[in-house]
């Protein structure tokens, strides 16, 4: 990449930043990812011989909330993560394609997926019905975000730390174009 080039996506970047408004601070934040944990802690707080959950990240908007949430189970579990993307017209979801499916064995187990946002639902509702086939005795979707669009989505989520207003965001694993996924608060953004 050249300097220009780096220069050009640096700023692109930040004018993405200095347009945003803030939704919700990074203690807000963070306290969302302590509700759902403790939801999960009691949840699986199982007695000796359960079988322990399969917990799946999916990628890559689940970095960070699985990241962090990961660090506050205290139940044992397997982590792997899926990479699940809904392709067509550049800002509205196509065809869902599995550019990674889980490499453990699902049959039979408590699947807990993780995801950043649910937006319309179609990927999540199509990850739940696709880990049902594979033979999981259960899926629960758990998502840091639940984006309230005014309508029913075919994906209800079981767990869901933040509720967003109907706003396209960035922060805790939330892009626009690739940028500010790393932000540890979440912002609105003019589209």
């Amino acid at each position: 990449m050249s300097d220009t080039t780096a220069q050009s996506h640096t700023d692109k970047a930040r004018a993405i930043l200095a347009t945003s408004e803030l939704v919700f601070d990074a203690a807000a934040v963070q306290a969302a990812v302590d509700r759902v944990a403790l939801a999960l802690n009691q949840r699986f707080d199982h007695a000796e011989g359960t079988p322990y959950p399969l917990v799946l990240g999916v990628m890559g908007g689940a970095v960070v909330f699985a990241g962090q949430l990961l660090t506050r189970l205290d139940f044992p579990l397997e982590f792997d993560y899926i990479h699940v993307t809904r392709y067509g017209v550049k800002d509205h979801g196509g065809k869902i394609e599995w550019k990674v499916e889980p490499r453990a064995d699902v049959r039979g187990r408590t699947v807990i997926v993780l995801d950043d946002i649910l937006d319309e639902g179609e990927t999540l509702a199509h990850v739940k019905q696709r880990l049902l086939d594979m033979g999981a005795a259960e899926v629960l979707l758990v998502v840091f975000a639940d984006k309230d669009i005014g309508k029913s989505k075919p994906a209800v989520p079981d767990l869901v730390g933040l509720v967003l207003p109907n706003k396209f965001v960035i922060g805790y694993g939330m892009d626009a174009y690739g940028y500010w996924r790393n932000l540890p608060d979440i912002r609105a953004i003019p589209i």
